[in-house]
């Protein structure tokens, strides 16, 4: 079991540790926060050992779970890495890009591994279909939350979107060839609302939608690609498949069958991928823990938490 330690213990902090805590593959030594009257009542209501500063924390631990403010993510993943500590680190990776990449650099020459808490990768109705989404040329997302005052520091691009920058970076295979977007703060100081349309050099096209101020949760995205059209409910943990193959010559009376203008005949069926019932958080740390002990790549790399922040600069220097 690897020892990790926790840093924040706010809602998600406390989030990740209640499940290091259950985890079989690490043993939870603690944690450490700034704000010592929350970190205090953290302590004294879950049993948690409160360390008394960051160093301490480091010092007693294999693997450093950082859940604090997007600011202070780099300064406390160089602490860390320079120890030789291997670093989970909350979405977005960094507050700018130069921070990141500075991070990637330090990984690599202290040797030890890094993952970033992009958690959507997990859901578990985007893995019962991520292997149906092969080379998709048109993607349509949305994310939509009531407002919450949480998270308003940040552009909705950095709160909301960067999952679905996430998620289209990790399946379209191809460079970035031009974005245009357009955001508008409503009630912050930072866009509230926004659209940005993604144009990679293989021709996909992705048009992506989050909203803070909406009357309604919703985080959905669709796939289309040749010859089958994917969804997948991230909110509702729903998929579904609709896929086209050449009509049979007989077809049955309850066949659906398309017939275009060359009098080419398709055939419509459904796909239902199993969803597995896993804790998308759980899975993202455990699987760290693998990558760790097996020595092998981590899912969502600091190469992909850097790209996913890069391609949201790039959105939010447009508005």
């Amino acid at each position: 079991m690897l020892k990790a330690g926790v840093l924040g213990a706010g809602h998600l902090g406390k989030i990740h540790l209640r499940l290091l805590k259950q985890s079989d593959k690490y043993e939870l030594v603690g944690f450490y926060d700034a704000d010592t009257a929350t970190a205090q009542k953290v302590a004294d209501e879950f049993g948690y050992k409160l360390f008394k500063s960051i160093d301490e924390l480091i010092d007693a631990v294999d693997v450093v779970d950082i859940v604090t403010p997007t600011l202070s993510h780099h300064d406390c993943a160089i602490k860390a890495i320079t120890k030789g500590k291997h670093i989970f680190v909350e979405k977005p990776i960094t507050n700018t890009v130069a921070e990141a990449e500075d991070i990637r650099a330090l990984v690599a020459l202290h040797k030890v591994k890094g993952q970033v808490g992009h958690v959507e990768r997990f859901n578990p109705a985007f893995l019962a279909v991520k292997e149906d989404i092969k080379s998709p040329m048109f993607i349509e997302t949305h994310r939509l939350a009531e407002f919450n005052p949480r998270g308003t520091d940040v552009p909705v691009v950095l709160d909301l979107m960067i999952h679905d920058i996430d998620i289209i970076l990790s399946i379209v295979k191809s460079e970035v060839k031009h974005i245009s977007a357009s955001g508008v703060a409503v009630i912050s100081d930072t866009p509230d609302i926004a659209n940005a349309r993604i144009e990679f050099k293989n021709g996909c096209v992705a048009n992506l939608t989050a909203s803070r101020i909406s009357l309604k949760k919703m985080r959905k995205g669709r796939f289309f690609q040749k010859d089958a059209y994917i969804s997948v409910d991230f909110l509702e943990k729903k998929c579904e498949v609709v896929k086209m193959k050449d009509a049979p010559e007989n077809p049955g009376d309850f066949d659906m069958i398309l017939q275009n203008a060359e009098g080419i005949k398709k055939q419509i069926y459904f796909d239902n991928p199993k969803i597995l019932d896993v804790n998308s958080i759980l899975m993202e740390l455990e699987t760290f823990a693998d990558a760790i002990n097996n020595d092998t790549t981590p899912i969502v790399t600091l190469h992909d938490g850097t790209e996913a922040l890069r391609v949201a600069n790039m959105i939010i220097n447009q508005f």
